[in-house]
């Protein structure tokens, strides 16, 4: 199984078919549930690389829908922003221990399923300037750099700008496949990507494609890739 251990594949899929069932049920979050249990058996770089090639997939289409709506003048001071804060969290993964990473991802999507669960009552900022929206690009692009969550905070930051729902929608899911994007070319021009999991990523698609009120899927067929040895990342 090209070097990963059969426990770790397993958890891979049954996050990933886990992940795509509550992003084709709700529209997002696909890397939230994702991430908590990917977390476990393959390292942060490799997380945040395959959060944005899915991420790419559910939120692309969902922004094609979307094409007609799309205000530009809302839009670009998030991805301006975006754009200068994906390289910091690129960075982040060349210095930053497996562990330090875990534990701050962790944090993460606790803070952030509390506050979406308890939906505190927050002052709204309806006339923020363009900066703030940049500065939120800027921290998103980050962000997303280092975990591949970069839709997190301009989801939040929309509802605080008293957006009508759709407007909010056609600003950051646009927004978060920017920085998908922009992460993936720097990742990949980092060569971020180690782990055999990630190389056999493929094996996931399935699970991902799959809907869960269908009935068996067809007979899928692969080619095994080269063999490597696996080696488990620390947890510092």
């Amino acid at each position: 199984m090209d070097g990963v251990a059969a426990s770790e594949l397993s958890i891979f899929l049954l996050a990933t078919f886990a992940a795509a069932l509550v992003a084709g049920l709700a529209g997002f979050a696909f890397g939230l549930v994702a991430a908590a249990a990917w977390l476990h058996v393959i390292s942060p770089s490799d997380t945040a690389a395959l959060i944005v090639g899915f991420g790419l997939i559910v939120q692309g289409v969902a922004v094609f829908k979307l094409r007609r709506a799309l205000d530009w003048r809302r839009l670009w001071p998030f991805l301006a922003g975006g754009a200068l804060g994906v390289p910091l969290g690129v960075a982040v993964l060349e210095w930053a221990r497996p562990g330090q990473l875990r534990a701050a991802v962790g944090v993460l999507l606790v803070t952030y399923s509390l506050y979406a669960l308890l939906r505190p009552g927050l002052r709204l900022f309806t006339n923020a300037p363009a900066l703030a929206d940049a500065g939120v690009g800027f921290l998103s692009g980050a962000l997303g750099g280092s975990t591949g969550l970069g839709g997190i905070l301009p989801t939040i930051w929309c509802g605080l700008r008293g957006w009508t729902s759709d407007a909010q929608r056609a600003v950051y899911q646009p927004v978060a496949v920017a920085i998908f994007v922009m992460t993936a070319l720097w990742l990949g021009a980092q060569h971020c990507c180690s782990h055999p999991a990630s190389r056999s990523s493929w094996k996931s698609w399935p699970a991902f494609g799959r809907n869960p009120l269908d009935g068996a899927p067809d007979e899928f067929e692969t080619s095994a890739g080269p063999t490597s040895t696996h080696r488990p990342v620390s947890a510092e």
